[in-house]
């Protein structure tokens, strides 16, 4: 399967790896393992709070995830062999996770007639998300201990903590920031903040725009780098800050939510008073206001609320910024959900940035209709060969799908 957008050459394969912080400064902690390799698992868009067409009798998204996350269980308990495809650690059985990541849109957000009650905050739900997610998934690494989860938010969790142009997250007491102060605080768990801190549009706001997740880790020669919702103005000077120390010949991945060319709704409203409406339909989640819509009426979207304007000026940013980083050698994201492999090249095609695309289990652009699709990624890293490879895990027919190895050298371009 092959698509194109401007900026973008998609071909088919899977999608792998991200995490999550967030942050008031830039975290930065250290995992090791024994093993020559890491080995983790990606998910993404769990999207707790909705119903999909039901498949093998299940719908709700606690069943959907909970049906993926035993099959994640068994992968491990049973030994099941990664497939024979001359990437990392073939044929060999798995036998060692070391952390599971999860990129955001934990919960859905609270606009629809959603499961277990029409239009449900996120605290309703976010417990269930917790109890499958930090309690059933029960991974483990080499040593034996529970593999720990990483998270990013997502477009979801950021709309229900400041707001959404939808009732009931149109007015202050609609808001509500419970999935995304807990994954900020899973990520930064020394340096804590509460969902008092979102109490209305103003002061959700301002708690947003300082609380950004800017967190890494490092393991076995390779820094993981976790951004909330896209590298944006904000976060930018905040992935300097974190990368000013780490080698340029150190391979560095980054995990968000968003897609390379960002979704342009989900960037500040460029018109006065530049806030969250129902006429424009931006959602104030990026912090650059989107150049490309200035000189047009109003509203900015079409009838479903998607800009269909390409982030053009915003991306040029985006990738002057990249190449100051040649070390950020590969890109993890959901969003746009399903299992591919593609290289970014820009809106000017001057660069060329390895990003892996992964499913959702219960908004997948191909697996919502087609169950047999349903999947998550198994991803081994060679730090000293500075190889990756990425395998889809087709979890609802037990099989291994499509796979793809690629260098963590620095990139040229």
């Amino acid at each position: 399967m092959e698509f194109k957008k401007k900026g973008l050459t998609y071909a088919s394969l899977l999608a792998v790896v991200v995490m999550s912080g967030m942050m008031s400064g830039c975290g930065s902690d250290s995992t090791t393992t024994a093993a020559p390799t890491t080995t983790f698992v990606y998910t993404s868009d769990a999207h707790y709070g909705i119903k999909r067409a039901a498949f093998s009798g299940l719908s709700s998204a606690q069943q959907v995830n909970g049906a993926m996350i035993t099959e994640m269980n068994r992968l491990q308990s049973a030994k099941v062999a990664l497939p024979s495809d001359s990437g990392i650690n073939a044929g060999q059985a798995l036998t060692a996770v070391d952390f599971v990541v999860e990129t955001g849109d934990a919960v859905n957000r609270a606009d629809s007639n959603v499961y277990p009650t029409a239009k449900a905050l996120a605290k309703d739900v976010w417990p269930q998300f917790t109890a499958d997610y930090f309690t059933t998934l029960n991974l483990k690494n080499g040593a034996g201990a529970k593999a720990p989860l990483y998270m990013t938010p997502g477009n979801h969790d950021v709309s229900n903590a400041i707001g959404y142009y939808k009732a009931p997250l149109n007015a202050d007491a609609g808001i509500d920031a419970t999935s995304y102060v807990g994954i900020y605080n899973l990520m930064n768990p020394t340096a804590t903040i509460a969902t008092t801190s979102f109490t209305s549009a103003t002061t959700a706001a301002a708690t947003y725009a300082s609380k950004r997740l800017v967190t890494s880790r490092d393991v076995n020669g390779v820094h993981l780098l976790f951004v909330g919702m896209w590298p944006d103005s904000v976060t930018r000077p905040l992935i300097d800050a974190n990368l000013a120390n780490v080698p340029a010949a150190t391979p560095v991945i980054l995990f968000t939510h968003d897609q390379p060319d960002a979704e342009s709704k989900h960037f500040t409203n460029p018109v006065t008073p530049f806030t969250i409406n129902a006429t424009n339909k931006f959602e104030n989640l990026l912090s650059d206001s989107f150049v490309e819509v200035t000189s047009l009426n109003t509203p900015y979207s079409d009838a479903a609320g998607s800009l269909a304007i390409v982030s053009t000026s915003e991306q040029r940013t985006f990738v002057t910024w990249l190449k100051t980083h040649k070390n950020i050698v590969a890109y993890f994201h959901g969003n746009s959900n399903k299992n591919e492999f593609y290289s970014y090249t820009g809106p000017d095609n001057d660069i060329s940035l390895n990003v892996f695309r992964v499913d959702s289990p219960m908004k997948g652009d191909i697996s919502s209709t087609d169950a047999t699709k349903l999947s998550f990624q198994v991803i081994s890293i060679d730090s000293a060969a500075k190889n990756m490879t990425v395998r889809e895990y087709l979890w609802n027919t037990k099989a291994f799908g499509t796979s793809k190895t690629v260098s963590l050298a620095p990139r040229t371009l």
